[in-house]
């Protein structure tokens, strides 16, 4: 009997993960006004293709977040605000600091109603998408979870490592990927100094303050990780794994959306560079925040993983 519910359970799962598309395209719909009128009027046809990269990107997010989700040892209320959290940091906050940083065309005033607009989506998103996965009622403790739990030192060291692979992956993929089109080079500005140490040096005596910030946003990407780590079910590899599919096309997929003040050559070229870089990353951070639990006695880690 309980075979067939599980058999049950998994043929219903696309059904709802639609349901999770659909939820997320009202919200995005509903809260678009948030962010006022768009320059220039749209056609028909332009409004059509941007409907459709809007499912298409809501598609991509709640694959993630649904699989997430089913895979969460948590429920109720406390899921919901760990979902919300997740969502909000890794749709609207994070990218939002680097538009805060480098797009300067943006009309004033721009910045701030995104992190409205991206509050006001990723609040009821989570609600409803726990509640359509079959995960709202709260359920008793699997039992004590030893991950995430280490000392004071090994903390430190973890978190300085995430900090710096993240500027690292982000210098490496940026210059390597992103610098080489002409495009992005000349929608910022810049120019190529014929080589990575070359264009870090120049880095580091023009914009000083841009290694600092992006150790600050590896520390920010490990804080989005912890309640992903904690609350995944499975082995350390399915968290990695995890996290990389959020950091890379949860992150990104609004990339696939017509953008006004960022042309398509570049919004594509900068898909590829942080969809590579964040997977690599994810998948690095969840290595290395579960690879504890991993060492453990086989008992404790069955309790841990709560399979």
């Amino acid at each position: 009997m309980r075979g067939a519910e599980t058999v049950k359970s998994w043929y219903m799962l696309p059904l709802k993960v639609i349901g999770v598309t659909v939820t997320l395209f009202i919200c995005y719909t509903l809260a678009a006004p948030i962010l006022g009128p768009q320059p220039g009027p749209a056609t028909p046809q332009e409004a059509a293709q941007a409907a459709m990269a809007l499912l298409v990107v809501c598609l991509l997010d709640a694959i993630v977040m649904s699989y997430l989700i089913v895979r969460s040892r948590w429920s109720g209320w406390r899921l919901m605000a760990a979902v919300g959290l997740v969502f909000y940091g890794v749709t609207t906050f994070m990218s939002q600091i680097e538009s805060a940083v480098f797009l300067t065309k943006l009309p004033a005033g721009m910045v701030p109603r995104l992190f409205v607009m991206g509050l006001a989506i990723a609040a009821p998103f989570a609600v409803v998408a726990v509640v359509i996965l079959g995960k709202a009622k709260a359920a008793s403790s699997a039992g004590p979870i030893p991950r995430l739990v280490m000392p004071p030192a090994e903390w430190a060291w973890k978190l300085a490592i995430i900090a710096v692979v993240y500027a690292t992956l982000y210098f490496t993929f940026g210059y390597f990927i992103a610098w080489q089109s002409p495009d992005v080079r000349a929608y910022y500005g810049g120019t190529n100094n014929g080589s990575f140490v070359a264009q870090m040096a120049s880095v580091v005596r023009d914009t000083p303050w841009l290694v600092p910030l992006q150790l600050l946003r590896g520390l920010l990407w490990a804080a989005i990780a912890l309640p992903v780590v904690r609350m995944m079910r499975g082995p350390w590899q399915e968290t990695a794994l995890s996290l990389g599919a959020l950091f890379a096309i949860v992150m990104n997929a609004q990339l696939l959306l017509p953008n006004p003040y960022m042309p398509e050559t570049v919004r594509m070229a900068h898909m590829l560079e942080t969809a590579s870089s964040n997977f690599v990353f994810g998948c690095f951070v969840g290595w290395l925040l579960t690879r504890r639990a991993a060492r453990m006695p086989l008992a404790h880690s069955a309790v841990a993983e709560g399979a």
